[in-house]
């Protein structure tokens, strides 16, 4: 498996850390507190094929730069981050593919900045907080998993685990969030190894209970294409139906058999789905 192409990118923002890979026009994809490597990612890896995809660390992610004030780690400012990022690399426009909070930041860019993107991918996302009204939702209280999968997070922000030890725990809490955890060695059996930075998820999980941009949703002009499991427990699907109805235009499709990795659980449908909507665009 090919790595991918490090790179250091000089911002009026910062400078920051991404990795490339593929041939084809561009796309932007991130997640709102991921730490990427040379590994690259299980999602990015589902566009490489078509597109050349730019896998950009967050501020406080890798060697992205650290926030000065807290604010800077917020929804709106990661998205004028992106905006420098696509600036320095001489780019009109660009896609934007999302899968979780990174599908987050793709409403919250595609609100803000639709003359920038050339599409819009969301993934198993929302435009809101999920948790609150959703007992399907995994990280509302009355979720049979809910204390589980909260002390598998608190866990996995500990600077002391090994690696086996965080491996074992990032494992058990990726399986709470399949269709199939019996298939979970089949799905992940690629050496794709990436973090979580603390830093970006403590104020995200903050951030995360005034998050509502349901509203704006109309402003959204780009081409969007949703996509969600029926079975997601993190970001249950009546959220991405919602966004379907809110956003002019856009397209929803619903895989039968997965839970919150559509693009690992029904990778060959998922990529037909992805296929058909660049067809229409280009």
């Amino acid at each position: 498996m090919t790595t991918w192409k490090r790179d250091m990118v000089k911002t009026e923002r910062g400078e920051f850390e991404l990795f490339t890979k593929g041939d084809g026009p561009p796309v932007c994809i991130t997640h709102h507190y991921s730490e990427f490597n040379e590994t690259g990612d299980y999602f990015a890896d589902a566009f490489t094929e078509t597109h050349q995809v730019f896998l950009v660390n967050l501020r406080e992610a890798g060697r992205s730069p650290k926030a000065d004030q807290p604010y800077q780690l917020s929804m709106l400012e990661t998205v004028f981050d992106l905006e420098a990022v696509r600036e320095a690399l001489g780019y009109a426009m660009w896609g934007f593919a999302g899968h979780s909070t990174g599908g987050m930041l793709g409403v919250i860019y595609g609100i803000h900045f639709s003359a920038s993107l050339a599409f819009n991918v969301i993934v198993s996302a929302a435009a809101r907080e999920y948790m609150t009204f959703s007992k399907d939702c995994i990280y509302h209280s009355g979720h049979p998993k809910f204390q589980r999968m909260q002390d598998l997070i608190e866990a996995l922000k500990r600077q002391d685990l090994s690696s086996d030890e965080r491996e074992a725990l990032k494992k058990e809490r990726t399986k709470l969030s399949l269709y199939a955890p019996e298939k979970y060695e089949e799905i992940f059996s690629r050496n794709i190894d990436k973090k979580m930075s603390a830093a970006r998820m403590n104020f995200f999980s903050r951030e995360l209970h005034i998050y509502d941009v349901t509203r704006k949703l109309c402003l959204i002009q780009t081409p969007t294409l949703i996509l969600c499991g029926r079975h997601d427990v993190q970001c249950p699907l009546n959220y991405s139906e919602e966004m379907q109805e809110g956003i002019q235009g856009s397209e929803l499709v619903i895989f039968e058999e997965s839970n919150h990795y559509p693009f690992l659980e029904e990778a060959e449908k998922f990529t037909e789905a992805i296929q058909r909507f660049f067809e229409k665009i280009y």
